[in-house]
């Protein structure tokens, strides 16, 4: 079994998606926690608030089959892929981390992602998983968040519960 840490957004009827993400995948891991659902303003483009989560769940499938289903969970909320990159989205889910991988593709495949230098991935994950390492740094979630920039001045938590 891997352990995945995802980040979750969405800023088109964000409830709605999330709530529709966080069921499908209870539906299919048995063991899934989320974080705070955190009210985000639009990263590289004019756009609604995001709202972001984190999950961390243990699963059989390896990262490339991973996110594939992610991918197919995307689509099925709508989310559309003839648009530009930075832009509105039913969702968004990113696998952040599996285990201590650290990999490149297939397509956009990165582990760890990149975005983790994001208040809006970082802090649902410090939050979740405090104590797990960054493959590429050494560094604990709870220690990279501490010397995030943004940590002084934190994303807003919403009430949304996942």
């Amino acid at each position: 079994m891997g352990c995945a840490l995802l980040s979750l957004g969405s800023n088109l009827e964000p409830e709605r998606h999330l709530a529709a993400a966080a069921g499908a995948l209870r539906e299919c891991f048995a063991e899934v926690r989320f974080s705070v659902v955190y009210r985000v303003p639009a990263v590289g483009f004019e756009g609604p608030d995001f709202l972001n989560a984190g999950a961390i769940l243990q699963t059989e499938l390896q990262p490339v089959e991973l996110d594939a289903w992610l991918h197919a969970l995307e689509d099925a909320q709508g989310r559309r892929r003839d648009v530009p990159r930075f832009s509105s989205r039913t969702l968004d889910i990113d696998l952040v981390f599996y285990d201590d991988a650290v990999l490149r593709g297939p397509g956009n495949l990165q582990l760890p992602r990149p975005e983790l230098k994001h208040a809006f991935v970082l802090l649902p994950l410090a939050e979740l998983a405090p104590g797990f390492r960054d493959p590429l740094s050494g560094l604990t979630l709870a220690q990279l968040w501490s010397a995030h920039p943004e940590h002084a001045t934190p994303p807003l938590p919403t009430a949304l519960v996942l």
